[in-house]
């Protein structure tokens, strides 16, 4: 492993990982899509996603472009600092592969869809699976094999010059930020406005083909949930790496192979992850039966294993004791921080499986409560949410006290790195909910025999399951990279810590603000999806009311569901920005104005408060979304009842929290901890 072989082995097998997502879209390319009506309405669902991410991506690529000519014009005029035209060369190539993990995911799923209902009609539960699994597989392996190749590339050309790094991470993280809220904006303004009045005011089911919101809901699922989704856990992963690459930059090697060791482990770690991903994915696609909650879970941990497995045979071999901060710590230290990060990620992920599945009580308990109306669902909703921070603040809490103490803060960005190593299979799962939502959809739409959104729907069901395990991953995940970036950031702009005290009232502002500007982040995004929702009511209502014999269903007439799709598009677009550009300006001005450890203490604020926000979200919004769906069972009067209105009421309250603000905070945290971690020379 000595010189550079640990990056021809992280190169290589993310090479490998592009190859089977290359088989993978073979795989579902080579598959029926059904009838002309199902491929017809695929295609509509393609063509608003695209056209949506090229929007969004002109918007976005245009702000990378100014803020890397922006980084270059001070490396030209402060030569004595670590920044210039090479950051910059690494912020636009971490931006654009950002943006290449969505629009990988999005057009696979966007052609997966149809194919799982398709799938799901002739061959049942087995085939349908298999479908979606293997349609979510080129998102979750892609973004490792991008995300990964590109970092070796870099890390390469430019010789592992920290600061240069950095801005690889920093691109990733601000598209994603963008892709993240844009999208969010966008599926919830959509769903709400589609939902509110198809099927509370109309009283016709969901994704019924006369309501025109539809498609732009079912585009709003991939442009959200998967390009966004994609982007997301993309810069995470590749913040995870680089957050353990800049502190092992700083310990003190006392020989080659000290050096050696905390400078490969991160990357060799993230190939032991994707073979471990690999390994999974395969896994649920051999072994899938009639139960697909079982093989995703199974092969979720069939990965994790691995990884532990890889892990510790990586420290055996190559270990190395080191020295950070004065400190000695153990050869063992790195891959137990590892599996530190992986155990804690699995116990918040199945905190939140248990507070947002309607498999457990907090869920059923919620459905009871909606008998008595929309204003309770929603109180009841909110307070899941509010009391599930509790378990998994503890446990990163103690996580990262563990992690410290076996790796210093090497360990406790390494233990970041263990949580997402297998970011492979966790977003292929992910993203596999989706694609079983839109097949659901399509049967819909279709007019196809029930049995087939029946066995969509038990796809569809396991999805959100799955889902608020990976929510809860990425927010774990997000609590100790921002950790990571943290560290790495006090580091780099020289602070003693013995020196930054509680007590210095800079300080103490900065952790105000810092505190405040999720708060401020989120009213900003809520206030883009209602504005995009309520344009939608109004788009939607006003054609049931114009459009002859609509909201009837006469044979042949059909809704101008492109004028929806457009309407969400300009409104996520418009949303999006102001946000988006409040994440970058505010750590400048703090650090500018109040200076380096004020920013520290600014960061630390903004970290505590968005990772409680992030966790209470994401779980307030999936309690209230499956108590709606544990309705829609048959429960307490099933679709149509009293509970059931009320339910739907809490769901469109829900979905902004857990798909667009809870998500987002993720990367807020983390954008602004490797934005002072680029520009920290500046503030020194």
């Amino acid at each position: 492993m000595m010189g550079l072989g640990y990056l021809k082995i992280a190169g290589g097998v993310s090479i490998l990982a592009l190859l089977v997502v290359a088989y993978m879209i073979q795989y579902v390319l080579s598959k029926s899509q059904g009838n002309e009506k199902m491929a017809r309405i695929s295609r509509a669902i393609q063509e608003g996603a695209l056209a949506f991410l090229l929007r969004e991506y002109r918007y976005v690529m245009a702000t990378v472009l100014i803020i890397a000519v922006l980084i270059a014009i001070v490396g030209a005029r402060r030569p004595d600092l670590p920044l210039g035209w090479k950051t910059s060369v690494a912020f636009i190539i971490g931006a654009v592969a950002s943006a290449m993990a969505g629009f990988l995911g999005m057009f696979i799923a966007t052609r997966s869809n149809a194919r799982t209902t398709e799938a799901a009609r002739s061959g049942g539960v087995k085939a349908a699976i298999d479908i979606a699994v293997s349609g979510g597989s080129v998102m979750g392996l892609g973004v490792v094999g991008i995300a990964t190749l590109l970092l070796v590339v870099v890390y390469k050309i430019f010789n592992g010059e920290a600061q240069i790094v950095n801005g690889y991470a920093m691109g990733a993280s601000l598209v994603a930020l963008f892709a993240r809220s844009g999208g969010g904006i966008y599926t919830k303004g959509a769903d709400m406005g589609a939902d509110l009045v198809g099927k509370v005011e109309a009283g016709i089911p969901e994704d019924d083909p006369r309501n025109p919101g539809v498609i732009a809901d079912n585009v709003g699922d991939n442009v959200g949930d998967v390009a966004g989704l994609g982007a997301d856990l993309l810069e995470s992963y590749v913040e995870s790496i680089i957050a353990s690459l800049a502190v092992a930059g700083m310990i003190t090697a006392t020989t080659t192979s000290v050096s050696a060791y905390v400078t490969s482990f991160p990357f060799l770690t993230a190939a032991v992850g994707i073979i471990a991903s690999i390994i999974g994915v395969f896994y649920v696609k051999f072994f899938a039966k009639n139960d697909p909650q079982s093989a995703l879970m199974w092969g979720t941990y069939v990965s994790a294993g691995l990884t532990i497995i890889g892990v510790l045979l990586l420290g055996f071999i190559m270990g190395s004791n080191f020295t950070l901060e004065g400190t000695i710590y153990n050869w063992w230290g790195p891959p137990a921080a590892c599996i530190v990060g992986i155990i804690s990620g699995i116990i918040v992920g199945f905190t939140s499986e248990y507070f947002t599945s309607g498999k457990y009580k907090p869920v059923q308990k919620l459905a009871e409560e909606a008998q008595s109306g929309p204003a309770v669902a929603v109180v009841g909703g909110t307070s899941v949410g509010m009391i599930s921070t509790g378990i998994p603040a503890i446990v990163l809490a103690l996580a990262v006290i563990i992690a410290y103490k076996v790796g210093g803060m090497y360990g406790v960005a390494l233990a970041s790195l263990g949580m997402l190593a297998t970011t492979g299979m966790v977003l292929s799962v992910d993203a596999y909910g989706p694609i079983a939502d839109n097949a659901g959809g399509i049967a819909e739409m279709s007019g196809l025999d029930p049995s087939v959104r029946k066995i969509t729907d038990n796809l569809d069901a396991v999805g959100n399951t799955t889902a608020a395990i990976g929510k809860g991953f990425a927010i774990g995940s997000a609590a100790f990279a921002a950790i990571g970036l943290l560290s790495a950031f006090m580091l780099s702009a020289k602070l003693d810590p013995a020196k930054v005290s509680l007590i210095d009232p800079k300080i103490l502002a900065g952790c105000l603000i810092g505190g405040m500007i999720p708060f401020v982040f989120c009213s900003l995004l809520f206030g883009a999806v209602s504005k995009n929702a309520y344009s939608i009511i109004a788009e939607v209502r006003r054609q049931f009311k114009e459009i002859p014999g609509l909201k009837e269903g006469k044979e042949d007439v059909m809704p101008d569901s492109k004028t929806c799709v457009d309407i969400a598009t300009q409104s996520a677009i418009k949303g999006m920005m102001v946000p988006g550009i409040l994440a970058i300006i505010i750590p400048v001005i703090i650090g500018f104005g109040l200076g380096a450890p004020a920013l520290a203490g600014f960061l630390v604020g903004s970290i505590t408060t968005g990772v409680m926000l992030g966790i209470q979200m994401a779980n307030s919004g999936g309690a209230m979304d499956n108590a709606k769906k544990y309705i829609e069972e048959g429960h307490f009067g099933g679709k149509g009842s009293e509970a059931h209105k009320a339910a739907v009421v809490g769901d469109t309250v829900g979905d902004p929290l857990k798909d667009t603000a809870g998500p987002s905070i993720n990367i807020l945290i983390k954008l602004m901890c490797v934005i002072a971690l680029v520009l920290a020379p500046l503030f020194v």
